[in-house]
């Protein structure tokens, strides 16, 4: 070999210690940055017929795509494992643990030991103002517990709004790495810069929409869902939803009031087997649409069922058929056709309301001209026998067996506590199946140990070919004096 080429093989070899040392520093500064891709230095010797010596090829973007969209399908799962579980967290908190004070079953029983209390002594006018002070709590629980469903449907419709604006965002910023790494290639250029931010990009969105990513020609890539709704496949699709200012009980999406998906303008499901099931933005549909509509179905039916045990053809004889019972709807007597949303409306009948200076109602009767004999204690015993009484509910929402009302506030009451449990089970399973694939991820992420012996293995190559080039330097420093 000849001098030259020793000294070509030399300065060929110190050019790629210096890059691959540049790409090694790299490395260990991102060794903690998310989406952040391990690079490698690509080396090959000299073609036939020169010198020898080391050519750079490029930098290569060393990540396990198969592994990667595994974590991404279950960022999905956990992100709608913790969207229903904080819809049933928050659902118990507001109905409250059974038995625990101010809790919807305490206040049933608040209300029925009140009555027991002022039966034994009707001439109380105390007692009586403690009836109707518990029957107005337990009648404001109901609406609050109503309250609560409605302002989370009107949350989740609100979520969706934000989850479709930023998909929509994304897939457009996708669309235009997707040409930058084309045109990067298309000069020879460095894309793994590029495709770290992509895959950023693909990460913060993966929780809302379970993804599948294909390859494309020239480095980019199309993204569907796991169901085959697309997303980006050389333009970015745009999902289109319409959020709503308000949300009643009897909104929805059928109704004409709610909106609901759509693909490019055209409706798409997010449901059972939908293109945009099983994740996040779906979550918030199952919450808005069914999980809290069912909720409220359940908590009207345990409304109506206590307004029609104290109404008219009840305890109290001195009602007519059209006149409002003890619980009424919104102050007027309610009518079995407009049942969704009398949780909300249900109050206590004005006239007995605490500080009428009329509670003596509650002893004499809704309709009685005039205070009665204070020792007759019959009405609050029958209003307190009919909280008891096994009944088969009117209302198709609670189950056909018949129930006391107070089962009923306690079958409402378990099924919440039950609902959550089991969404903190799946949740926390999802948790750990998440961990688990986001720690594989990581394993073939950066090792700044094997990061820090690769940069001892470049000093201890840099200082051999700057040696190479020592003698070589002086062997022609010989030559020149000979």
């Amino acid at each position: 070999m000849s001098l030259a080429g020793a000294l070509y093989n030399a300065y060929s070899g110190l050019t790629a210690n210096a890059r691959n040392a540049s790409v090694v520093s790299t490395n260990i500064s991102n060794a903690t940055t998310e989406s952040y891709g391990r690079r490698e230095l690509v080396l090959t010797p000299g073609a036939l017929g020169t010198t020898g010596g080391v050519r750079t090829l490029g930098v290569f973007r060393n990540v396990d795509p198969v592994l990667i969209s595994d974590r991404m399908v279950s960022d999905a799962r956990l992100g709608y494992a913790n969207s229903i579980h904080g819809f049933h967290n928050g659902l118990e908190n507001t109905v409250g643990e059974s038995g625990t004070l101010g809790s919807l079953t305490d206040r049933v029983n608040q209300f029925e030991s009140a009555l027991l209390t002022a039966a034994s002594n009707p001439s109380s006018a105390q007692r009586l103002e403690m009836v109707a002070t518990t029957a107005t709590d337990l009648a404001r629980d109901l609406n609050s517990i109503s309250d609560h469903i409605q302002a989370t449907r009107l949350t989740a419709d609100t979520e969706i709004g934000r989850q479709v604006t930023r998909i929509n965002d994304s897939m457009k910023r996708l669309e235009q790495i997707n040409l930058d790494i084309r045109s990067a290639i298309a000069h020879n250029g460095d894309t793994a810069t590029l495709e770290d931010e992509r895959q950023k990009i693909l990460d913060d969105i993966s929780e809302f929409v379970p993804l599948r990513v294909v390859r494309r020609d020239f480095g980019e890539i199309a993204v569907f869902t796991m169901n085959g709704g697309t997303l980006l496949d050389g333009r970015a699709q745009e999902l289109g939803f319409d959020r709503s200012l308000t949300v009643e009980a009897g909104d929805t999406v059928a109704g004409g009031v709610l909106s609901g998906l759509t693909l490019n303008g055209n409706p798409t499901s997010v449901s059972g087997n939908g293109m945009f099931a099983g994740g996040k933005l779906a979550a918030q549909f199952e919450i808005r649409d069914v999980i809290a509509v069912e909720k409220q179905a359940t908590l009207d039916g345990v409304a109506r069922d206590l307004i029609e045990r104290l109404g008219s053809g009840g305890p109290d004889t001195t009602l007519g058929p059209t006149d409002p019972g003890l619980f009424t709807d919104s102050g007027f007597a309610f009518d079995p056709l407009n049942e969704t949303g009398i949780s909300a409306r249900i109050e206590l009948n004005g006239l007995v309301a605490p500080g009428s200076n009329e509670v003596w109602r509650l002893r004499d009767g809704l309709g009685a001209a005039a205070p009665g004999e204070v020792g007759d204690s019959r009405l609050l015993q029958g209003i307190a026998t009919a909280l008891t009484q096994a009944n088969a509910p009117a209302s198709a929402s609670l189950a056909t067996a018949s129930r006391g009302f107070a089962d009923h506030i306690s079958e409402f009451s378990s099924d919440a506590s039950g609902d959550r449990v089991r969404a903190e089970n799946e949740m926390s399973y999802q948790t750990s199946q998440n961990t688990a694939l986001s720690e594989l991820v990581l394993a073939n992420g950066v090792d700044t140990d094997q990061e820090l012996q690769t940069l001892m293995q470049i000093e201890q190559l840099y200082s051999a070919n700057a040696k190479v080039m020592t003698v070589v330097d002086d062997l022609l420093e010989r030559l020149m004096s000979i």
